[in-house]
């Protein structure tokens, strides 16, 4: 919104001075955002000000200019009206602050302040809670963008699909908030793409039911999927494990990202494990392990074969889930192994 091609191209030295008293460093603007110190105007003091009344201190003042040098080419008005939005979903200044020091970029977007507001209120009617819509204004600020119309179209358009996939009305708002808690970009999508991605799972011979279970499956990452990418991905599933089109669907209700990943994702996975010795029938049996990068699998096979469990004669259940989870079934098989075998009913032989 600035414009970069100032006719002097000359630094603003009055901008330069009152940073520097900031102990902002300054070489670091030049570096990355050389832009701002061309601009004419800029309330450096006023800004600083404003930080310095909500409770930063010198270093929060000078750190958070560093990192978004453009807060000081916004008016303080701006700034003020931000700050009385943003406190409609903090605690207080001290949570406020915290904020704009980690993610000084979404607080210092003010240009779409109109939408943001509405849709702060929208959230909020909707049942969010103020510490889930404080997590969307920090890592997913473009939500706020839209018109709140359209975050409306889309909430709408999911709320409808639930119930006619048989979703209850009593669990359509948990559904509702679940799903946008776990995936907020669901909202960057248009109403159109949500009902295709349906229609087409439905024309695959899913059930409603299993439509449901896949949407809470997927977290809504579903609605970024296009129905050729998912056709790709499921022929690739079905030439890969030789199964019926009934067998396959069985395996995308087990692993969703067989739907989800993409074909040239599914391959190099997939080429990892076939590299390690495991089979296809292996892989068929347990298809959840391709949800984990080539990278983590190896890493795993690695820690269990020092324990001398055997991967490929084995089942890879104890390959599969989170980080904790591995690190449980590792613990396990660790403990099995260390334990010494002992025969409660066998005499003990006593030394005279």
């Amino acid at each position: 919104t600035y414009t970069t091609d100032t006719k002097s191209r000359e630094e603003n030295k009055k901008t330069i001075e009152s940073l520097y008293r900031l102990s902002v460093d300054i070489k670091k603007i030049r570096r990355l955002k050389e832009w701002v110190l061309l601009q004419d105007v800029a309330y450096v003091k006023e800004i600083a000000g404003i930080l310095q009344e909500m409770g930063a201190d010198e270093t929060a003042v000078a750190n958070i200019l560093e990192r978004c040098p453009e807060a000081i080419l916004h008016t303080p008005a701006e700034i003020n009206s931000q700050r009385a939005l943003w406190q409609l979903v903090c605690q207080n200044e001290k949570q406020l602050i915290k904020l704009i020091e980690q993610f000084p970029e979404s607080f210092f977007t003010t240009e779409y302040h109109e939408n943001q507001k509405a849709n702060i209120l929208f959230f909020q009617e909707l049942g969010l809670k103020n510490n889930i819509i404080t997590r969307f204004l920090t890592s997913a600020p473009s939500i706020f963008y839209n018109p709140v119309e359209k975050n409306k179209n889309v909430i709408e358009t999911l709320q409808r699909n639930y119930l006619s996939l048989g979703g209850s009305d009593a669990n359509m708002k948990i559904w509702i908030l679940k799903l946008l808690s776990q995936n907020p970009f669901i909202l960057l999508n248009t109403s159109t793409a949500i009902q295709e991605n349906l229609e087409f799972l439905q024309q695959n011979d899913f059930t409603d039911h299993e439509v449901l279970q896949l949407l809470s499956k997927l977290k809504g990452f579903i609605f970024q999927l296009t129905s050729s990418t998912m056709q790709k991905s499921m022929l690739f599933s079905k030439n890969v494990f030789k199964c019926s089109d009934q067998e396959l669907k069985q395996l995308v209700l087990k692993c969703p990202a067989l739907l989800y990943y993409s074909v040239p994702v599914l391959e190099e996975r997939l080429e990892g494990l076939l590299k390690e010795g495991i089979s296809v029938a292996q892989i068929r049996e347990t298809p959840m392990v391709l949800e984990l990068t080539t990278q983590i699998v190896q890493y795993r096979i690695k820690k269990l074969s020092a324990l001398g469990y055997d991967i490929k004669s084995g089942t890879l259940e104890s390959l599969n889930g989170t980080k904790k989870d591995f690190e449980v079934n590792y613990g396990k098989i660790q403990s099995k192994k260390e334990r010494p075998i002992f025969n409660p009913v066998a005499p003990i032989h006593i030394e005279d």
